[in-house]
């Protein structure tokens, strides 16, 4: 509701052309984005990291769903039905393992996880590029599809009973250590300067406007849940975002709809943000010592072992 009265402020006022792209950029999350700085740092354990993932996969998966059925060049009940179609796909793929019940070819699966064939992560690329290529087709945003093929491999991997941290640690290095470098290459070579040297107040205009819609919300929403120092870092994290916003800017530079100058003060906005946003939140991290809480740590454990008493005193140097 923010982001619908802030856009179509703007708009009524002439700063964009059209407000759902623009209001949709208000509502993302970079969750790919901020995972290695938050994971770095330590800040997704206990309850807190549950809730980051929560609000960083509505940020994302809201959105895309909303830009294949609504930002489309085909009609909406067309581009509905795409979707679920491509859905349904990916649950038949998700009994794929079910046709493979041979132990031989679990056990080849296995015994591959970690040998020179990387049978696991060969298959979870090839299944990444066929659901890519399966929602081109449908002419569906190709996010959807990256993320139809995270639920399906989750699903083989319990299937089939596979080491899933240490396949995610394998995506870690070549997502982490190829892919995204790559595409933050791409986000800077189609970040126009000129147009941002022309109006840089704009930049700073929607480089705020993230804090205010998608991160301020999150000192009401948790309150509840987290303490005050905690909904600082998630309204940071909540307000970074950057992969959607070019795909936005690309459906309104492609139907005409949006100004040289909101375009490249959303990106460059983007790129601010996972530069300072994702840092205040750290600073903030460190800035207070950790909790039990913090750490996963109930409050009972907690007690439970503030309290215990070595059997023998004179583990603890005293004399009886």
């Amino acid at each position: 509701m923010i982001a619908v009265g802030v856009t179509a402020g703007l708009f009524a006022a002439g700063y964009i052309r059209d407000y759902v792209p623009v209001g949709l950029a208000m509502t993302t999350t970079a969750l790919g984005t901020l995972l290695p700085i938050l994971r770095d740092n330590d800040m997704l354990a206990g309850r807190f990291g549950e809730y980051v993932y929560a609000a960083g996969a509505a940020g994302e998966l809201f959105p895309i769903l909303i830009i294949a059925v609504f930002l489309t060049q085909r009609g909406h009940f067309v581009a509905l039905a795409s979707v679920a179609l491509v859905g349904v796909l990916a649950l038949v793929l998700t009994g794929a393992p079910w046709l493979a019940r041979s132990g031989t070819v679990q056990r080849v699966i296995r015994e591959g996880e970690d040998a020179t064939g990387q049978t696991t992560l060969r298959w979870a690329v090839v299944l990444l590029f066929l659901l890519l290529a399966i929602a081109s087709r449908f002419g569906l945003d190709v996010v959807l599809g990256a993320l139809l093929a995270g639920i399906v491999l989750r699903a083989w991997t319990r299937r089939f009973h596979m080491d899933t941290e240490g396949l995610e640690h394998k995506f870690d290095a070549v997502g982490y250590g190829i892919f995204i470098p790559i595409f933050f290459v791409s986000s800077g070579m189609t970040l126009d300067l000129k147009a941002i040297s022309q109006d840089p107040l704009r930049l700073l205009v929607f480089f705020l406007l993230l804090l205010l819609v998608r991160g301020l919300p999150s000192l009401l929403v948790y309150r509840r849940v987290l303490g005050a120092r905690q909904r600082a870092e998630m309204t940071f994290i909540t307000a970074t975002a950057l992969p959607l916003l070019i795909a936005l800017v690309e459906i309104g530079e492609r139907d005409g709809v949006m100004l040289p100058a909101t375009a490249a003060a959303l990106i460059g906005a983007g790129v601010l943000s996972v530069l300072v946003y994702p840092q205040v939140a750290v600073g903030l991290h460190r800035s207070a010592p950790l909790t039990p809480a913090d750490a996963g740590i109930t409050t009972s454990q907690a007690a439970t072992g503030a309290t215990t008493l070595p059997d023998n005193p004179a583990q603890e140097g005293t004399s009886p």
